[in-house]
């Protein structure tokens, strides 16, 4: 029995959660950080009399930096291992998000944010793929949608933070909290261990070895040593030219499609979404009350994705809550009474960040250890892409073409519509092959 096939084919067990949530905790802190600078936003407006493109620019910056950062730290990663990479992005942004509390005009936030973005974008691609690593296959897709599910978790905290804190003592202090992550970074050393695989890779048998091992004592499992079948050749190293050979052109092809689909309308809809239902005719205070409830309907969304995404595997799965997020922005740009707003937002909200959930699952199945990181990153970096012309494309359709909401939902429809058929005819079923070298 192989490496891959030993931790392929573990119980779920005690190691297993701890991991989910040790790395969760990280993903909740990435949206935390995120979610803050949509609530400061409002009270920097006034205290610095921004102009809305100011406004845009400090939300664009942030999303540049991430883009960057999903590159060079997925690219990284496969170099010098998963965990020193997540360790280190976690107290980049961390770090930013503390100085933006001590910005001391436009400029220097700025440059804060796009510090922010950068171990944000770094962050996610790399912490998706050590829990794809060592989750066992039939229940890979249900922790990597869980895995995405403290994404509503942080969101939430920073509304909560920001409501309560900001009133009492300032903006600044938002930022302040938003820095206290980056001494999670000791607890997330010590209990998560680099991942076999990658170790196996770089030629690092005994370490991995003995990794596995460990996990299968704690797991009651006794296997017999299977090093024979670890001194295979080291692999070869990562080549970004390598996403556009033959091997891994349709795969690449169809995940950067994807990725720029999905995060054009999650940046596009919810960037704007508090400003198109004042558009709508409801008060400011009204609208953020309505983009609350709208967001606590993301947790039964990850959770119903978390369920069908091993049951009925990743294509259908993922296609099924395209369509229904376009279906239902179609619906949400039409409607105009509260009750029709709230129910085709909540589903809007349920079915998008599904999606995504499922999308963090897919993308690093897809590419064998020795490029897994590299091209869950650059599939994340472009799509960042796609949100940072979102806003930008609404605002032009909105401020300078006067165009009503109806149409801007209709091209979020059209644009999830041609993402989910992207998915039906490219996408590849991965669900329950084992994360081996042959993938």
């Amino acid at each position: 029995m192989t490496l891959t096939e030993r931790l392929e084919t573990l119980p779920v067990f005690k190691f297993h959660y701890l991991l989910l949530i040790s790395a969760g905790l990280g993903w909740m802190f990435d949206s935390m950080d995120t979610g803050i600078i949509s609530f400061v936003l409002p009270v920097l407006m006034k205290a610095w009399s921004l102009s809305p493109e100011q406004v845009g620019t400090i939300g664009s910056i942030g999303l540049v930096g991430m883009a960057i950062g999903a590159i060079l730290s997925g690219t990284i990663a496969d170099v010098i291992g998963r965990k020193k990479v997540f360790a280190s992005t976690l107290i980049i942004y961390s770090l930013a998000t503390g100085l933006c509390g001590l910005s001391w005009n436009y400029e220097s936030l700025l440059f804060f944010r796009f510090l922010v973005g950068f171990g944000l974008g770094g962050q996610l691609p790399v912490a998706v793929t050590l829990v794809s690593e060592f989750s066992p296959a039939k229940h890979r897709g249900k922790f990597l949608v869980l895995l995405e599910s403290f994404w509503a978790i942080g969101w939430l905290l920073a509304a909560l933070v920001s409501y309560v804190i900001i009133p009492w003592l300032g903006w600044q202090s938002a930022f302040y909290i938003g820095a206290l992550p980056a001494l999670y970074v000791f607890y997330l050393w010590k209990s998560i261990p680099e991942s076999p695989r990658y170790l196996a890779s770089k030629g690092r048998f005994s370490e991995a070895e003995e990794i596995v091992k460990d996990i299968e004592t704690q797991a009651g499992v006794q296997r017999s040593n299977t090093k024979q079948h670890l001194q295979q050749k080291t692999l070869p190293r990562m080549a970004v030219t390598e996403l556009f050979s033959a091997k891994f052109l349709k795969r690449t092809v169809f995940l950067w499609l994807l990725w720029f689909g999905i995060v054009f309308a999650y940046y596009g809809i919810f960037t704007w979404l508090p400003s198109i239902l004042a558009l709508k005719g409801f008060a400011l205070t009204k609208s953020f009350q309505y983009v609350m409830t709208m967001t606590l309907a993301q947790i039964p969304g990850y959770f119903s994705a978390a369920y069908l995404v091993d049951k009925i595997g990743r294509k259908p799965t993922l296609a099924l809550y395209l369509i229904g997020t376009a279906i239902s922005a179609y619906f949400f740009g039409l409607s105009t009474d509260v009750q029709t707003i709230l129910i085709m937002g909540s589903l809007m909200s349920f079915f998008n960040l599904g999606a995504w959930g499922i999308v963090y699952t897919y993308t690093p199945e897809l590419y064998p250890t020795h490029a897994r990181a590299t091209g869950s990153g650059w599939a994340a970096g472009f799509g960042r892409i796609g949100g940072i012309l979102a806003p930008i494309v609404v605002g032009l359709m909105i401020g300078t073409y006067k165009l009503p909401s109806e149409t801007v939902f209709l091209m979020f429809a059209t644009v999830l519509i041609l993402t989910a058929l992207n998915v039906i005819i490219l996408g590849e079923e991965t669900k329950g092959k084992p994360l081996d070298e042959a993938s």
